[in-house]
């Protein structure tokens, strides 16, 4: 009995070894863009490097400038999940941005890599614009105000 037991617990680990070791500890990513824009934008060098050579390493763009079609720009977000304590809501694990500029003969002029610490936080005024095509009727204004009335007791 003892010695069908042995078999048993032998068995019984090396399965779980085996299911154990095809799971992967990764964290789950969603991912956008061109992954790992960072290094491949290392790559590419100011004043030698051509359009060829970007789209041979990073890919076609993913927008071009309206004003100038030289301004070529490309996207990386990846999205991960959070701790057990947030349930899990997608956390920002990286967002990237490049803006290369080219000139006519197509050569890399300028190169601008932005990451989620290095842009800047755009900041709105309160102050609201007056519009004369939005402005109430009369009959608006008293309709309103006959409704603040009604809700204030």
């Amino acid at each position: 009995m003892f010695f069908h037991l042995k078999y048993y617990l032998l068995i019984f680990l090396s399965t779980t070894i085996f299911i154990l070791n095809a799971c992967k500890l990764q964290e789950p990513t969603k991912s956008h863009g061109i992954l790992y824009l960072e290094n491949r934008s290392k790559k590419l060098t100011l004043n030698k490097s051509n359009i060829n050579d970007a789209i041979e390493i990073i890919g076609e763009p993913h927008t071009k400038s309206i004003d100038n079609k030289n301004e070529w720009i490309y996207i990386e977000r990846v999205l991960t999940k959070g701790k057990f304590i947030k349930l899990g809501q997608n956390i920002l694990k990286t967002n990237n941005v490049l803006i290369l500029n080219f000139d006519k003969f197509g050569i890399l002029k300028k190169k601008t890599f932005l990451d989620k610490n290095s842009k800047n936080n755009i900041k709105f005024t309160s102050i609201e614009t007056k519009n004369s095509l939005s402005q109430k009727s009369s009959v608006e204004k008293f309709l309103e105000s006959l409704r603040k009335k009604m809700y204030q007791k």
